[in-house]
């Protein structure tokens, strides 16, 4: 089959690999019909996520048709369509009896290497290094998912593939973003990064009850979207002082929630500690570029929350725990636990309370998708969000 597979910083390319096989009585096969370029994906192009090895294949955002089941798997059959999360979840671990699928105990073989790093190892992930159990991802042709029988989502109804996709990941993390803010009926929510991630935290904003959102980027139609699909209020931190602006906006007082929807890779412009960061890890002695994170915290209102759904590789320097201590600030983060939500979000979907098809820009062929890489990490030509169809003819 094809896949896009990743050889170093700056370099993945569409190759040919063995077709994936069943490992284990609960995988299933996936003939991929969709799949996403995901701004954790840029993590790995950019080479900061370590334990990458040449010809991994990427990709943690796929849906499509199950081709083949194993001997254990029972709620699917061959046919059945399907969005595949993530996250890998056993079902039955301490962790994920408690709905907490994302460190799940049991699904990343790398677990001791994964402990080293973080202290425990949270749960496998698709596509997304060695560190988080070395699974093949989804921008390919096929798929094997392991613990088919707890992860992946039937889709029973005749929705299109691009209504339902997200699900495999970025609006599950956005809504598990805006609930971990603790969004109380009337609260000021802001939200750094208008990416995918974060246009999905604004529209979950709402959701759940915030008076008053707004957004925080400098790319002129990611604020756009922010405004018009998500009625935002926008600031351009390149065109003033986000605190400033916050400040004033809130009565001096600040935003009630804050969400850092960025991660790791965040970019600001004149401040010491962003032009430290960019130096450190030019030179690769650091990893995280955390400005997004410092500014949410050192903005937030006194006993207000901070959400981090943004990913995290290594161990950013010069957070304001001072400021976070005695704010009485609380701070809420995590992979997302995909089972929680996927379900749940389905049936808003169908309902026609979020239609997740206007962060889509750029649609494109699997052999494409190393292309886009470049064109959505450099925010070319207004891209916002990439899906990649195998089935679709190349450019």
């Amino acid at each position: 089959m094809k896949a896009l597979c990743w050889h170093g910083s700056g370099d993945v390319r569409i190759d040919t690999v063995p077709d994936p096989q069943i490992q284990d009585p609960r995988d299933i096969i996936v003939k991929i019909t969709t799949s996403g370029i995901c701004g954790s994906d840029l993590h790995l192009f950019d080479g900061f996520m370590p334990t990458m090895e040449s010809g991994d294949i990427l990709g943690h955002e796929p849906m499509g048709v199950v081709v083949e089941v194993g001997s254990a798997i029972t709620n699917l059959r061959v046919g059945d369509r399907v969005v595949v999360p993530f996250t890998l979840s056993c079902g039955d671990c301490f962790f994920c009896k408690r709905t907490l699928f994302s460190c799940c105990d049991r699904s990343n073989p790398n677990a001791a290497l994964a402990e080293k790093a973080m202290g425990h190892s949270p749960a496998g992930l698709l596509g997304y290094s060695h560190l988080l159990g070395g699974f093949a991802g989804g921008q390919a042709e096929y798929l094997r998912v392991p613990y088919a029988d707890v992860g992946p989502l039937k889709i029973e109804s005749d929705l299109p593939d691009e209504r339902v996709i997200f699900l495999s990941d970025i609006l599950p993390t956005g809504y598990m973003a805006a609930e971990n803010a603790e969004i109380e009926a009337g609260d000021t929510v802001a939200v750094w990064g208008c990416g995918p991630v974060g246009q999905f935290a604004i529209q979950s904003a709402w959701l759940l009850g915030a008076g008053r959102v707004v957004a925080i980027d400098c790319v002129p139609e990611r604020l756009a979207m922010a405004q018009k699909f998500g009625r935002a209020e926008t600031i351009d931190f390149t065109k003033e002082s986000v605190s400033d602006r916050l400040k004033e906006m809130t009565a001096g007082r600040g935003p009630d929630r804050c969400v850092d929807a960025v991660g790791c890779e965040a970019h600001a412009t004149g401040s010491f500690d962003a032009v430290l960061d960019k130096a450190k890890s030019a030179v690769m002695l650091g990893t995280d570029r955390a400005h997004a994170l410092r500014e949410a915290i050192l903005c937030c209102r006194k006993g207000g929350t901070v959400s981090v759904p943004g990913a995290y590789v290594g161990v950013p320097d010069k957070i304001p725990m001072g400021a976070f201590m005695n704010k009485g600030l609380t701070m809420r983060s995590g992979q997302t636990h995909m089972q929680r939500y996927m379900k749940p979000l389905l049936e808003r979907i169908e309902r026609g309370d979020i239609d997740p098809t206007f962060v889509i820009t750029h649609r494109v062929a699997l052999e494409d998708a190393p292309k886009m890489y470049e064109t959505f990490r450099d925010k070319e030509d207004g891209c916002i969000k990439v899906i990649i169809q195998p089935g679709l003819a190349a450019a």
